[in-house]
């Protein structure tokens, strides 16, 4: 419902506030600039974005852009991305694609949020993180409580404790529920099993071959769970101290990065950034399913379609992934753990039902999901005990 652009982060208890429309104009005078208000707005009514709040700290290098597509169902919930963008195009892109993304993953995972993110433009190797972050708690602080942060790539529980000594709007600290990575890749594993059950009739991942693009934090514990499920792993990491824990731990066969989604296997498992199945690369799959952690595997819609063709089921990413978003509500929405893991395990129901949809009407899983999400979200409104917890600042 309105873009707010703040040229700096004044300090404490003297942020800019929101108007009701203030259009990206020249005067900011970033490098990063690459359009103006008008192709702002544009984008945000195309896809429902209620905000953009872009800001900017030049004492602490801090640069940031915050979207938030969604309040209906509850604040907007996202973590922050830390990353070198090249532009400030790919920075609002991969904003606005998330916060939407966060959205229907929420919606169709059952959670009182919202959608939304926050990316931080900056190069990690040369940022003072106390500042940065410091900085971007302000800027959370700004909103009122619309967006709740917590730990993306790029960030940690650690980077969320300076955000949380300037805002109460936070999760994923480290003295916490901890670490959400195992309960995301848990989901993986249930959105694996659903699809593996929807193509073989049997989710038994025993002696079953998953490829697994990028070993980070989500992507080495699938490895460990799969692991140990009986599956047979192929991996891939642009880190090659990640991939050798990966191959040394659980034996996975290591390829290169350029060469994995090409790896002949059960499961391809993206598990990194985003925007890699396309035209480019689907045909050189050679896989059944691809079910993996990593947020907008899309480039476009079509590329649904695109593996359909190809024979391949696509697990979408949004159910797939639910599972970090579901592990933070016993911190920020008061769930008992009992609650967390009954809605873990219910992303395989989901999963499920997106697959017999897609088989019903004869469209791509990835519309199915969506289609899916966006009528629970017009349908369920957030109940009183699902309303997150006010917190008191310590």
């Amino acid at each position: 419902m309105a873009v707010v652009v703040c040229l700096h982060v004044p300090q404490r208890g003297a942020f800019c506030r929101s108007h009701e429309v203030m259009p990206m104009a020249s005067t900011i005078g970033s490098e990063l600039h690459t359009g103006d208000g008008s192709d702002v707005l544009a984008r945000m009514t195309a896809h429902g974005h209620e905000q953009v709040v872009f800001v900017s700290d030049p004492a602490s290098g801090y640069r940031g852009i915050l979207a938030i597509h969604s309040t209906r169902l509850g604040p907007a919930l996202g973590g922050t991305r830390l990353w070198s963008y090249a532009t400030e195009d790919a920075a609002l892109t991969d904003a606005l694609r998330l916060s939407e993304g966060m959205t229907y993953k929420a919606a169709a995972a059952g959670v009182p949020f919202g959608g939304g993110k926050a990316v931080v433009v900056a190069d990690s190797r040369h940022v003072d993180r106390p500042a940065l972050f410091r900085a971007h708690g302000r800027a959370v602080e700004s909103l009122g409580g619309r967006y709740i942060t917590s730990v993306d790539i790029g960030t940690s529980p650690d980077d969320m404790r300076y955000v949380r000594e300037e805002t109460t709007h936070v999760g994923g600290l480290p003295s916490t529920v901890g670490d959400p990575s195992p309960a995301t890749a848990h989901g993986v594993q249930r959105a694996i099993e659903a699809a593996l059950y929807h193509v073989r009739g049997t989710s038994d991942l025993a002696g079953r071959t998953v490829a697994i693009q990028g070993c980070g934090h989500v992507g080495y514990h699938l490895a460990r769970m799969l692991h140990g499920a009986g599956a047979r792993l192929i991996a891939s990491d642009t880190n090659d101290e990640r991939a050798s824990r990966v191959a040394r731990e659980f034996g996975a066969e290591i390829l290169p990065s350029e060469a994995i989604h090409t790896a002949k296997s059960d499961v391809f498992a993206p598990c990194a950034f985003g925007a890699g199945l396309s035209p480019a690369t689907i045909p050189d799959l050679r896989c059944a399913i691809v079910a993996g952690a990593a947020n907008n595997q899309l480039l476009s819609d079509t590329d649904g379609a695109l593996l359909e063709q190809h024979s391949i089921a696509y697990a979408p990413d949004f159910i797939a992934n639910a599972g970090g978003l579901i592990y933070l509500c016993q911190e920020v929405a008061g769930w008992s753990a009992e609650r967390v893991t009954s809605t873990l395990e219910g992303i395989f129901d989901t999963m499920s039902e997106v697959f017999a949809m897609a088989s019903a009407r004869a469209i791509p899983s990835s519309e199915a999901a969506v289609r899916i999400a966006r009528d629970r979200l017009a349908a369920r409104p957030p109940t009183a005990s699902d309303k997150p917890r006010p917190t008191a600042r310590s």
